[in-house]
């Protein structure tokens, strides 16, 4: 017995829908991963394409089975493949996949020298027709702050806090989730770990000390950075400090 195709009905209404697809799937994933060559993650996937006036309805599976068909490697440089499989399999003009995951570098601690996991959130965003597609990768990067203001005026001490830089960089080439990371790093006033013991505390406490930062310096070393890479032809730059002595954050945005 043949079963009923209903998405693939005529609709008269003559309404294109922009997106239509499924949104916040969980699934395992697995990474290129630069020092380990893959790394398996979970990620939060939203999967669209544009759906024409004269169709009813998408068929919501055949996103999960590309998915499937994929999850083993999933490589910034394989995105189009993806891309062109959802638009090959749906019948559409314009396909959409956003992934977002967290990723793991390990880092050793500046003076013991001791390992440990590093969290990073992480999003994917690609769009395409036949004609041309376009790449997005974002990553958000825990990062120390002090005050230069702070430094200046007091007697002795400064204040300093935890902050979050995001880039978000279109790329024309491959690049690696780390090298954004290690931009982000180094732009700010230390960097921040998982597992410090106490001759690691005092290095990255002095080492802020000596490298006072506002929002607007890390942003602005961030932007130099990108702006001289020509894999990255389009980025953005936010950075944010969760303030230790106001009841406010501080921010700063470039758009380049």
């Amino acid at each position: 017995m043949e079963l009923a195709d209903v998405q693939s009905l005529k609709d008269n209404r003559n309404i294109p829908i922009d997106k239509v697809g499924v949104k916040n799937l969980r699934y395992p994933i697995t990474l290129l991963d630069r020092t380990k060559k893959r790394q398996h993650t979970i990620a939060t996937v939203n999967m669209y394409v544009l759906l024409p006036s004269d169709f009813k309805g998408t068929h919501m599976s055949r996103f999960i089975e590309v998915l499937n068909e994929n999850r083993e490697c999933i490589d910034i440089r394989r995105i189009g493949k993806i891309l062109k499989q959802m638009r090959e399999r749906l019948n559409a003009k314009k396909s959409y996949l956003e992934l977002s995951f967290p990723y793991f570098i390990e880092k050793e601690a500046p003076v013991s020298r001791i390992k440990s996991l590093m969290s990073y959130d992480c999003k994917v965003e690609a769009f395409g027709d036949s004609e041309s597609e376009e790449l997005f990768l974002t990553v958000e990067v825990p990062i120390t702050s002090l005050c230069p203001c702070s430094k200046e005026i007091s007697d002795y001490g400064a204040h300093n806090q935890r902050g979050m830089a995001r880039i978000r960089a279109q790329l024309a080439e491959f690049v690696w989730i780390e090298e954004l990371v290690e931009v982000a790093e180094s732009s700010a006033s230390c960097d921040i770990y998982s597992l410090l013991k106490r001759p690691d505390e005092k290095f990255v406490t002095e080492k802020a000390y000596d490298n006072p930062m506002f929002v607007e310096d890390i942003a602005r070393n961030i932007t130099l950075k990108l702006s001289s890479d020509e894999r990255i032809p389009h980025f953005s730059v936010e950075v944010e400090n969760f303030e230790s002595i106001h009841n406010h954050n501080a921010y700063a945005f470039i758009n380049r």
